[in-house]
């Protein structure tokens, strides 16, 4: 393997797994792997990198859990490159909310600035596809009577507004934190006394965000988001 795959030090302190660790990350980093790449099998990978099959292994069941690679059984499949960076981002939000790392408070508030972000930025962009699909899903949103549905519905309804303001990075946080919140909040309306009246009210808090949107009024869009974000979170968390 040339040496510039690994970074100084890397090999002496890390051995074969931050050596084959190195590999994927100057790859990527260089543009030499991309999306949909697939990987050489980990007896070549191994030989080329001068180390074990097991330290390939491990680098790549880490970069599998931060959703950076993908592999798939059977005859032509393998391993490749298929970054998403919300399912990775959401999977550690998830785990440090349930290790107490993070609190459902602190995502709540750091939701409420994403979004009002989010928000204002589609008010401003107006992306026709993803404006068309939260109609849709709103459309469903007042159809539906259980709990389940309603929040998957909910999810998709503010990630579409994500990506109505056109940034990819936006969308990917407010997929990674609505992932993270997903188990309380289910959790939440399952428990909520008088749920026909909160969805009501869920119901009608999203039509004036997206009428909003709609609108162009990129304050106003900011401004109902963050008033619906707190409203469901007092509503639900009694707090």
């Amino acid at each position: 393997m040339p040496d510039s795959f690994v970074r100084p030090g890397r090999r002496s302190h890390g051995g074969g797994f931050d050596v084959a660790l190195d590999y994927f990350e100057e790859g990527i980093s260089s543009g030499r792997l991309t999306n949909g790449d697939k990987l050489p099998s980990e007896r070549d990978l191994a030989a080329q990198l001068g180390v074990s099959r097991g330290a390939v292994r491990e680098a790549i069941r880490m970069l599998q859990a931060l959703g950076i690679l993908v592999s798939e059984t059977g005859r032509g499949n393998g391993t490749r490159v298929e970054s998403s960076p919300s399912n990775a981002i959401g999977r550690i939000l998830r785990l440090q909310l349930a290790l107490s790392l993070v609190s459902f408070s602190d995502l709540t508030e750091t939701r409420v600035a994403l979004e009002r972000a989010t928000s204002a930025a589609a008010a401003r962009q107006r992306r026709p596809e993803p404006l068309v699909r939260a109609q849709k899903v709103l459309d469903r949103m007042s159809n539906a009577s259980d709990q389940d549905t309603f929040n998957e519905l909910d999810t998709d309804f503010h990630i579409a507004l994500a990506e109505a303001g056109g940034n990819g990075l936006m969308s990917d946080l407010t997929v990674a934190i609505r992932e993270a919140v997903h188990s309380p909040i289910k959790s939440a309306e399952l428990a909520v006394a008088d749920w026909p009246g909160t969805r009501r009210q869920l119901v009608d808090d999203h039509v004036a965000m997206l009428q909003a949107v709609k609108a162009g009024d990129a304050e106003q869009a900011a401004r109902l988001t963050e008033k619906h974000i707190r409203s469901a979170y007092a509503t639900l968390l009694h707090e």
